[in-house]
């Protein structure tokens, strides 16, 4: 593991702003993203607004300056106070309803975490709701320790070639610049401990970060014990080969109980996000074996204080190794547990009914007593999909409930939308927003002023993409047309119609061309035309994937598109934000029942921004037939060549007979209320409902507090 850069000297008046950039929670508290702005406005730009680095690469003359600036001083004052108050407040949600429920924190061990893009060890939704999860429960005072993987290397960045295939740049993360550090033993070892791979030792260590209340530890097999081979393991994020894989979840699961261990943490409940940190569950038997206890009664123990949440809602997408691989790596394990080699394998086949394969989500549906699908129509699917292991119960009664996903508000919120509903909604607001009342009061903003702002947010996304097309440009292997893709001749009063998500075949980004005619009328029409973004990235293995993004990506160098079709490169959080909250339509094509919930609709329902999706996920549950608008019917049994038929049709009706006629109908000073109409609806409907404070509630009421409880009462009845 690598050492961090000496930090910079702060002056004394403001020497706090160190620890400030070193704990996460300035990236949802938009005053504090602007002191570091005022700090040093171009250096905040040309540091990714990464502090960390705005703080080492400074000017010593800036810094002295600002700490005799009356404003500056103000502004910190303010935000350091609000820091300290957020850090100490033993008054907080879960202190005030559920006191002495938990005895330790909540574990929640997920492959991925998003918190900022600063850190890029994240692939998509996973890691974001992991990101808002650890967020929201720093909110609301519920103690948390995320455990993950440091990815030196982490997700891959996106260029596209002239031809519109996708490559894959990976850049060594430099850990000075990150806002962590690295987590020493009580020996002042790197490593923390060590797991066995096809039996030699491979050694962890842990890198810290703060995200406001909670820690977050991110494990690193890149420590001088290791083998050169071994300390790249944990490098890269989602490894398409399965061997590697398995030892990336060995590590994460088994190791991440280690690491805990060894730093003396007890956590009260333990939480897997998806399959890939199942291993979690047998490391914890083992060490009830250990102490004395047979396996079937270690087993009950630890399913009682265990919650296991899937997010896959088709049975390809679940982790499933070998048996020969499983056997490979952990032959030497199951005595330790005290079965034989077919009861182990017999964890991860259902006894039989999984095949032969070993699959992760069965192995943690059978070791964690909560179990949760991520929305409703989600929570339906799961308990069809594994009713195979409980098939003397009928499906309704399969133990899998669902809360649905949410996202984190004060994350996702655009700074001047904030301002908008601080005005409107009372300088409260942020503080009761999952309170539906609250929200009511939406439609008491003049229709003008959010028009206003709706409109300011379009020309920030559009100088944002001008920003990065101005930069490739300056790339000397860039040619025009690429230039061009970037969206160089997107009009900012043109509806904009945004499709930003992971590229993959079930969620069918070239929908919208099946009938390529039909939308060159839509998109040249004279006086009321579409233009429309793309982003996202195709795994590296996933060829088809790639191949619908090239095809997608060469329709946006078509002359014939007017420039209208644009390709966003290299998406990520940061560019995120600004599609959320700059398009006019977000639109969502997904198979039906092949999403399990999807939250980008969400981020952009809080900006003013109408879903445009088919009913599937959260929308199957969010769409009340006046906050957007919905593609064609619900689940149903389809061929995909009709779905995809009726679908398109559906769509384009919807764009030519309602949506674009909505959008161009203005009064005299160019306001369109009907569409602002549906604007406020978007927003009072859906951000209470899928906001993250009201998923963790969900979480602590409907899973946490009843695991905790049950595990009191069985201590006090011993």
């Amino acid at each position: 593991m690598l050492k961090q850069a000496a930090r910079t000297k702060l002056p004394k008046r403001i020497d706090r702003l160190d620890e400030l950039a070193h704990n996460l929670w300035w990236s949802w508290h938009y005053q504090g993203r602007e002191l570091f702005r005022a700090l040093d406005y171009t250096l905040w730009l040309t540091s990714g607004r990464n502090p960390v680095k705005q703080l080492r690469d400074i000017n010593p003359d800036k810094l002295q300056a600002a700490a005799s600036d009356p404003a500056f001083l103000a502004s910190y004052d303010s935000i350091m106070s609000a820091f300290d108050a957020d850090m100490s407040d033993d008054n907080t949600w879960f202190t005030t309803k559920y006191p002495d429920v938990l005895q330790g924190p909540i574990s929640y061990f997920s492959m991925e975490f998003a918190i900022h893009s600063s850190i890029p060890i994240y692939a998509g939704g996973l890691g974001i709701l992991a990101g808002d999860i650890c967020k929201e429960a720093s909110d609301l005072g519920l103690p948390m320790v995320g455990v993950g993987f440091m990815y030196p290397q982490g997700y891959f960045h996106q260029r596209i070639s002239a031809d519109g295939w996708q490559e894959e740049i990976y850049r060594q993360l430099d850990f000075s610049e990150a806002p962590m550090a690295p987590v020493l033993s009580s020996q002042w070892c790197k490593s923390l401990a060590e797991v066995q791979l096809d039996n030699r030792p491979v050694y962890i260590g842990a890198w810290q970060i703060q995200v406001g209340r909670t820690t977050l530890y991110l494990l690193d097999t890149n420590v001088e014990e290791n083998t050169p081979q071994d300390r790249q393991l944990s490098a890269r994020l989602y490894i398409a080969d399965r061997e590697l894989r398995i030892q990336q979840e060995i590590v994460l699961g088994i190791g991440g109980v280690r690491v805990l261990r060894a730093l003396g943490i007890k956590p009260a409940l333990w939480h897997a996000n998806e399959g890939h940190a199942a291993f979690m569950m047998l490391e914890r038997i083992r060490e009830e074996v250990e102490q004395g206890a047979t396996f079937d009664k270690a087993v009950k123990k630890v399913r009682a204080t265990t919650i296991f949440t899937t997010h896959t809602p088709v049975p390809a997408g679940h982790d499933v190794f070998s048996s020969q691989l499983v056997e490979k790596y952990f032959h030497n394990y199951w005595g330790s547990l005290g079965i034989d080699q077919g009861k182990f394998l017999g964890l991860g086949q259902g006894n039989g009914v999984g095949n032969q394969a070993f699959n992760m989500t069965i192995l943690a549906l059978g070791t964690a007593d909560k179990c949760n699908a991520v929305s409703q129509l989600h929570g339906t699917a799961s308990r069809r999909m594994w009713h195979m292991l409980w098939p003397d119960i009928k499906e309704e009664k399969v133990p899998i409930s669902h809360v649905t996903n949410g996202i984190h508000v004060p994350t996702w919120i655009a700074s001047e939308m904030a301002r908008l509903y601080e005005k409107y909604l009372g300088k409260d607001w942020m503080d009761r927003h999952d309170d539906p009342k609250l929200w009511e009061r939406v439609m008491d903003i003049p229709d003008e002023e959010l028009w206003a702002v709706r409109q300011a947010l379009k020309r920030k996304l559009k100088g944002a993409m001008l920003d990065w097309a101005q930069q490739r440009w300056t790339e000397a292997e860039v040619m025009p047309q690429q230039v061009l893709a970037m969206g160089a001749l997107l009009h900012p009063e043109v509806l904009t119609i945004g499709f930003v998500r992971r590229f993959a075949e079930y969620k069918r980004p070239a929908l919208i061309f099946q009938d390529v005619e039909r939308l060159k009328r839509l998109v040249k029409d004279r006086w009321r035309p579409i233009q429309i973004v793309f982003a996202g990235k195709s795994h590296p293995a996933d060829f088809p994937s790639k191949g619908l993004l090239q095809h997608v990506y060469c329709l946006a160098t078509d002359r014939d598109f007017h420039g209208r079709i644009t390709f966003m490169e290299d998406y990520d959080m940061h560019m995120a934000r600004y599609l959320v909250q700059g398009v006019d339509v977000w639109l969502n094509v997904p198979r039906r029942l092949n999403e399990a919930c999807g939250t980008s609709g969400m981020k952009a329902s809080l900006n003013g921004v109408p879903h445009l999706s088919v009913l599937d996920g959260w929308w199957y549950e969010g769409y009340n037939g006046e906050n957007g608008w919905a593609i064609g019917d619900g689940p149903g049994t389809y061929s995909s060549e009709e779905e995809d038929r009726a679908d398109a049709e559906a769509l384009y009706r919807l764009l030519e007979e309602k949506i674009v006629p909505l959008y161009y109908d203005r009064d005299r000073g160019g306001v369109p209320h009907n569409w602002v109409s549906v604007i406020k609806e978007a927003i009072s409907s859906v951000v209470p409902k899928f906001s993250a404070r009201r998923m963790i509630k969900d979480y602590t009421e409907q899973l946490y507090v009843p695991a905790a409880g049950l595990r009191a009462r069985r201590h006090i009845s011993h």
